[in-house]
């Protein structure tokens, strides 16, 4: 009995250190030492709040830079993504009309062209960003509609491309879509 009541005294002392101190103590100093990137980096257009730099939302218009698909629905409130296989016939299906999508409103793409980005969701579903690969195969669609130049969208995208941390760091090379979208409606 008395080796009964330690068990349950220490899994109870992790739960309460790990589950809720540890967290608490995590949330707490991430709001003073990055208090706006705590709540995502919101951003607003004129006073109003349009989105948040750290979550990602949908693009549908042929007009705009599309993001990285969301297994979510784009809903901050509940991430995670899809965890379907690479093999499950759900997800292959899943992936192939994203992929007739995109071959749809690219037609010069091919199917090796697309990269993996565009047409699968991230772990958070809610990844706001995509990769510069992914935002330099919408150049022409994007052109076409809103009368600008590929130039012009090649160096608006290289101009707001990530690149590592001292050439070193972190994963670079992509950008943020909603982002460049801010910087594309201001062209």
């Amino acid at each position: 009995m008395k080796s009964i009541r330690r068990t349950l005294g220490l899994a109870l002392l992790t739960m309460l250190i790990f589950g809720i101190a540890y967290p608490a103590a995590m949330v707490g100093l991430a709001s003073i030492i990055a208090p706006e990137a705590s709540k995502g980096n919101p951003i607003y257009k004129n006073d109003q709040l349009i989105g948040f730099e750290q979550i990602g939302q949908s693009f549908t218009s042929s007009k705009y830079f599309w993001s990285r698909p969301s297994a979510v629905g784009y809903d901050a409130s509940g991430t995670g993504g899809s965890n379907l296989g690479p093999t499950n016939p759900d997800f292959l299906k899943l992936v192939q009309s994203r992929i007739d999508t995109l071959l749809a409103y690219h037609p010069t793409l091919s199917t090796e062209e697309i990269p993996v980005d565009l047409v699968t969701a991230s772990g958070s579903g809610l990844d706001p960003n995509i990769s510069k690969a992914a935002a330099l195969i919408q150049v022409n669609r994007i052109a076409a509609k809103r009368g600008i130049s590929i130039k012009k969208l090649e160096q608006l995208i290289e101009e707001n491309t990530e690149k590592e941390l001292w050439g070193l760091f972190g994963p670079g090379n992509y950008v943020n879509v909603l982002q460049l979208n801010l910087k594309l409606d201001t062209l």
